[in-house]
């Protein structure tokens, strides 16, 4: 089978964890670390990257390769022989996908190329050049207007999309109806982690309602070190970003609760973490005869490797829906990779809905 041909916007250090990641399962036949070893065929190591998208001067004009390591890029280095791609990063459109703050961060922000900016037609030119099958947006938190120039850019060249960001575009009905029109998968909004804050807060309130523990105040700190969280020291660039998590909190619980009895989002920029997160979760609740309880975690993980894993099952979904026909979200993949998807369903729903959609005899059935 030929490779899935991948486009990124945004070489960050999701992008590094991404591009690593294939490298290490091409030159290791293991599945360890994969929620799914195979998806219609195609493994983790089955992906070729195409294009880069990028605005920082430090990226820009390099192969792929060798711009997944340059600064301000910080995340773990797990599979340091990546070998080159052969694509190169392109200059990209700034719009809003830089908070004005990130440029005066000196090597830790942003260093913006010198290069003219790209237009719509340059890029939906490059993507087709490319012969890209599946667009990736990593843009930062509060790129609302640069991640709609890219969805037209995707429309425009048709090729589906896996959208990482907090900014909705598959759970919004005018977007997804639009990917629906031309027959072009997407999957979205705002990617879950394999094991991060939302996903275990979602777990543990499922639990409390499982067992008959009413949840009745709750919240989830985050701290981090790399540009994501450095990015959102702007507290305007966060809307989007706190309602989806709080929304996907929320719609595991037995009842909603008010908007000051729940806090999710992140908390603070602490720079030697670098792309450690840190997440502190509390739960509050009553048991039987009205006695109060509460739960306290403290979770720590690497950030950007911990997203590689739903974003790798999204694009292999994609793959499987174009080579379908099928066209606008997918709805179980958003539920069960992204935190803001078009349709809430509890994990176990959704992941069901992933098996059911990518079995052999689903498949066979087309």
């Amino acid at each position: 089978m030929k490779p899935i041909k991948v486009a990124v916007i945004g070489v960050g250090n999701c992008a590094s964890s991404l591009v690593q990641g294939v490298a290490y399962y091409r030159q290791n036949n293991s599945s360890e670390g994969l929620i799914h070893d195979v998806i219609g065929g195609y493994g983790a190591g089955d992906v070729d990257f195409v294009l880069g998208v990028d605005v920082d001067k430090r990226k820009v004009g390099k192969d792929i390769a060798e711009a997944i390591f340059a600064a301000p890029n910080c995340t773990a280095v797990f599979q340091g022989d990546v070998p080159a791609t052969g694509a190169k990063v392109i200059m990209g459109k700034i719009l809003d996908g830089v908070a004005e703050h990130m440029t005066g961060m000196g090597e830790k922000g942003f260093i913006l190329a010198s290069e003219p900016e790209a237009t719509k037609e340059s890029i939906v030119a490059a993507i087709k050049a490319s012969g890209a099958e599946v667009l990736v947006n990593f843009l930062p938190v509060g790129s609302e207007t640069a991640t709609e120039f890219y969805m037209e850019c995707a429309l425009e060249a048709g090729v589906a999309v896996v959208n990482c960001m907090p900014v909705f575009i598959a759970s919004r009905p005018e977007w997804e109806a639009r990917f629906r029109e031309k027959r072009i998968p997407i999957v979205g909004d705002d990617i879950k982690a394999q094991v991060g804050a939302t996903i275990v807060h979602r777990v543990l309130s499922s639990l409390f309602a499982a067992r008959g523990v009413t949840v009745e105040r709750t919240y989830q700190l985050n701290t981090g070190g790399n540009t994501d969280f450095m990015n959102m020291l702007d507290r305007q660039r966060l809307g989007s970003k706190k309602e989806s998590k709080t929304e996907a909190v929320q719609a595991m619980l037995a009842e909603r609760l008010e908007d000051e009895n729940i806090h999710v989002g992140p908390s603070d920029y602490v720079p030697w973490q670098k792309d450690n997160k840190l997440c502190f979760l509390r739960l509050e609740g009553a048991q039987w005869g009205n006695v109060p309880m509460n739960l306290e975690l403290r979770l720590s993980v690497e950030d950007s490797p911990n997203s590689a894993a739903c974003v790798m099952d999204a694009i292999r979904c994609c793959k499987v829906a174009l080579d379908r026909g099928d066209g606008g979200a997918l709805i179980g993949a958003s539920a069960y990779f992204c935190k803001h998807p078009p349709q809430q369903f509890n994990d176990d729903t959704a992941a069901q809905m992933v098996e059911e959609y990518i079995s052999t005899n689903a498949l066979a059935a087309e």
